[in-house]
């Protein structure tokens, strides 16, 4: 079929044609906005999941909920070794020349670009964040070098002139696990105080599942501050619709054994599905696309994954990383406890410990409950059991 109209997009991050499966965060995400327009507290949210499950595409969807409530969002992705204080600080000029341009600013605004260039100048001595701020800095605010204080100042500021204006600002972060625990204590202190003080300013956050007990760690509230739904693969009724429902608007349709080869084959993971309807798609002459279209498109998928989304992953790891992988693909579907896989690898498990430490710190893997580890990567063991990476 016409490649030029294939309707699937697995892109990372990409809003596939028909969004299933995730109608309570939306809605969740909608009432969090309208509450705190009427003046009233809600918890935020930190959506968590393995990956290609779709937080950034959740996340790109409650931009668009926030643009219909005339909210100002600002969504950004946390890597590694960069400095989130910059980082949050050009957001939050972002945010300000967003809620109103720098000549029509009120007292609140002006107030707040004054924190705002007090932060920057403290966290970036060369005042990048700053230039174009015609104000001077607000001597004892945002200025005592300890990240939670004057993110703080800083994030209250923008939560007063945005109260000002009558908006509201909503940062919405993706990756969030790779905040530092020093970071995401002063992320979640801030938004604490703008919560005690009923200001129109929020965070929605994305993540891997260990998120909650790195926020908990952080902050023993955050609990209260947070709720933290996770999000995995569909329904089979949402993935057939995620499946059928973009090629039955261009005129294609699948046969019922097809359809059921694919969804059995994706277990209904949503980057899964884009990937075997995209393939299958090209690969097809005609509707309906058949079963033996489906199978016959299959070693392409699996290529396809192989050189892209998993690889790009075990590329991060070590021989000695690879080879404690290998051993948790071969004590069978996780979560394993670090005893298993250590007798796997014929060590005790204080000597594999430290691999797997690793491994967590990469984000490769993540632990479901204290001692066990799971992959953070849907099918991961499946691609490695058909590897020869030993």
């Amino acid at each position: 079929m016409d490649r030029r109209t294939n309707p699937y997009t697995p892109n990372a991050g990409a809003q596939p044609p028909f969004l299933v499966g995730r109608d309570r965060e939306l809605e969740v995400f909608d009432v969090l906005l309208t509450r705190m327009e009427n003046g009233l507290t809600q918890q935020s949210m930190i959506i968590t999941g393995l990956r290609g499950v779709g937080k950034t595409v959740l996340l790109g969807a409650f931009r668009e909920i926030a643009d219909e409530h005339g909210w100002v969002a600002l969504d950004t992705e946390i890597t590694k070794n960069a400095s989130f204080a910059n980082r949050f600080a050009r957001l939050a000029r972002q945010a300000l020349l967003r809620l109103s341009t720098a000549d029509r600013w009120r007292d609140r605004a002006r107030r707040a670009a004054g924190v705002l260039k007090s932060f920057s100048l403290t966290f970036d001595p060369h005042g990048s964040v700053a230039i174009g701020l015609d104000v001077g800095p607000l001597p004892g605010e945002a200025d005592s070098g300890d990240l939670t204080e004057d993110l703080t100042d800083l994030l209250v500021a923008l939560g007063e002139a945005a109260k000002e204006s009558g908006r509201g600002v909503v940062f919405l972060f993706d990756e969030l696990q790779y905040l530092r625990v020093d970071e995401l204590e002063a992320l979640i202190t801030a938004l604490h105080k703008t919560v005690q003080r009923n200001l129109p300013v929020t965070l929605v956050g994305a993540g891997l599942p260990q998120i909650p007990a790195l926020a908990g760690e952080a902050k023993s509230y955050s609990e209260r501050l947070f709720t933290f739904p996770r999000i995995g693969e569909l329904t089979r009724a949402d993935a057939v619709k995620a499946l059928t429902v973009p090629a039955k608007e261009r005129g294609v349709d699948y046969e019922a054994a097809a359809v059921e080869q694919i969804v059995e084959y994706t277990q209904g993971y949503p980057y899964f599905l884009q990937e075997y309807g995209s393939i299958v798609w090209d690969f097809s002459a005609a509707s309906p696309i058949t079963a033996i279209d489906a199978l016959a498109a299959q070693p392409l998928v699996e290529e396809k994954l192989d050189e892209s989304f998993f690889r790009v992953r075990i590329e991060r790891a070590s021989h000695v990383e690879r080879q404690y992988m290998r051993a948790m693909a071969e004590c069978g579907p996780g979560p394993h406890t670090a005893g298993e896989v250590a007798e796997k690898l014929g060590k005790t498990a204080q000597q594999a410990a430290p691999t797997r430490a690793r491994l967590i710190e990469k984000g490769l893997l993540y632990a479901p409950a204290y001692g066990s580890a799971a992959f953070t990567v849907p099918q991961f063991d499946r691609y490695l059991l058909r590897t020869t990476l030993r």
